[in-house]
């Protein structure tokens, strides 16, 4: 990694094509569970993000979102607040 932010930008930028605005592609390293994770979002609000731990997560743009935990998750991973203490 030559990033201090424990990933490597591997790709970024617009695409009009395939409706998607804008795209950033991330490596966060073989010790992620998804190491080449990315997200995008859309000229209509839409976004959706593939993240490092496996995880996913999409946003209509209307109000309307989906989250699906990777299938390695525990309990207090993810997004969201934890009741660890």
């Amino acid at each position: 990694m030559s990033s201090n932010k424990g990933y490597d930008v591997t790709s970024s930028g617009t695409n009009s094509q395939d409706q998607g605005n804008h795209y950033c592609s991330r490596d966060y390293g073989s010790s992620a569970s998804n190491s080449n994770s990315y997200h995008y979002s859309n000229s209509n609000g839409s976004y959706y993000y593939s993240n490092p731990n496996g995880s996913t997560y999409y946003n209509n743009g209307s109000g309307g979102s989906t989250y699906t935990p990777s299938s390695s998750s525990g309990a207090g991973s993810g997004s969201g607040s934890s009741s660890k203490k």
